[in-house]
């Protein structure tokens, strides 16, 4: 049974996006990289990021107040333990997931007049960050996946898996994570072209690029490469409508030789869509971000892939986001 709601609940619901807000804006401005190595007064941060002293001044001491910041005679730090998450160059980093959520920020705010039917989903917008969302998002994918990316690997039966291909595989981290299980698979990873550059960057830089053919291209309009054996492809369906998946499962059957196998990362939903809470939430960043996306039940996953010649379809594992789905190309 849930809590019972309360006055106090409400309360802290409704304080809640301040707080968000609050990060987000310090993290768009990069704040966290700026203060971590040595305290700056106010006005050198100022100075820095071209702010107004007033708004700046109050933002710090808020973040003081949430303990993201430490003050000292009128200068401010990022406080010890927030650095490896929020700081740029940190490999722990976090701050492009939260920037992402920056982004977000905007598509949200329109969620009562898109359920209204007065606006559309906000798909072709660049939100908060404009210039560097891709690159944001790209990089909150990465954030998330290379914690997760093993479990799921290790999940997968990598029996006779020799060339795989990663479809919408953004910077390499599920790439990365089945050529680091097993030597013996070579891969393609198709994305934008944008992404390939940075995918590029990434996989060379942990010394798996011989291992690896980058391919540019939209899998919304373009063949995939053939000639492989298993397809990934994760957290890629719920941007799309049903129709969309059914067509991508198709242009992903064709690019497995037979007796090739497909496995899907991402929500799977309870039958009566309320569980997982994640996958709710999801659901409704679909509905302002995207004009037909979602979150999806086994059922619908399993009729997708089936009508696209897919057979032997299972669930592998149920774990929020990282839930699999399973199915074959007949031999």
């Amino acid at each position: 049974m849930s809590t019972p709601h309360s006055s106090e609940s409400i309360n802290k619901l409704r304080q809640g996006f301040m707080t968000a807000r609050i990060v987000f804006t310090a993290a768009e401005l990069d704040l966290f990289s700026l203060l971590a190595h040595r305290p700056l007064s106010v006005n050198e941060v100022v100075a820095a990021t071209s702010g107004d002293r007033r708004a700046m001044t109050i933002l710090l001491d808020a973040l003081c107040a949430l303990g993201y910041l430490v003050k000292q005679h009128s200068s401010y730090q990022t406080e010890p333990s927030a650095v490896p998450l929020l700081v740029r160059d940190s490999a722990q980093s976090m701050l492009p997931m939260v920037q992402h959520m920056g982004t977000l920020w905007q598509t949200w705010s329109k969620l009562t007049d898109i359920v209204l039917g007065k606006a559309a989903a906000s798909s072709g917008e660049p939100g908060a960050l404009h210039k560097d969302h891709i690159k944001a998002f790209i990089g909150a994918m990465h954030s998330a996946a290379s914690e997760m990316a093993p479990a799921v690997v290790a999940a997968v039966n990598l029996a006779g898996v020799r060339k795989m291909i990663d479809v919408g595989g953004g910077s390499g981290s599920y790439t990365l994570a089945f050529l680091q299980a097993s030597p013996e698979i070579r891969a393609t990873l198709f994305d934008l072209p944008e992404v390939i550059d940075m995918a590029k960057e990434r996989i060379a830089a942990e010394g798996m690029i011989e291992r690896v053919t980058l391919t540019a291209g939209d899998f919304y309009n373009d063949p995939l490469p053939s000639g492989h054996d298993f397809a990934l492809l994760s957290a890629i369906i719920h941007q799309n409508s049903l129709e969309q998946n059914k067509a991508l499962y198709s242009n992903i059957y064709q690019a497995l030789d037979p007796g090739g196998r497909i496995v899907v990362r991402d929500h799977v939903m309870s039958p009566d869509r309320t569980q997982p809470l994640d996958g709710a939430l999801f659901a409704v960043n679909m509905l302002v971000g995207t004009s037909g996306g979602s979150t999806y039940t086994y059922d619908e996953i399993a009729a997708g892939l089936s009508s696209a010649g897919f057979c032997g379809i299972r669930q592998l594992q149920s774990k929020g986001m990282f839930s699999l789905v399973e199915g074959f190309r007949e031999k």
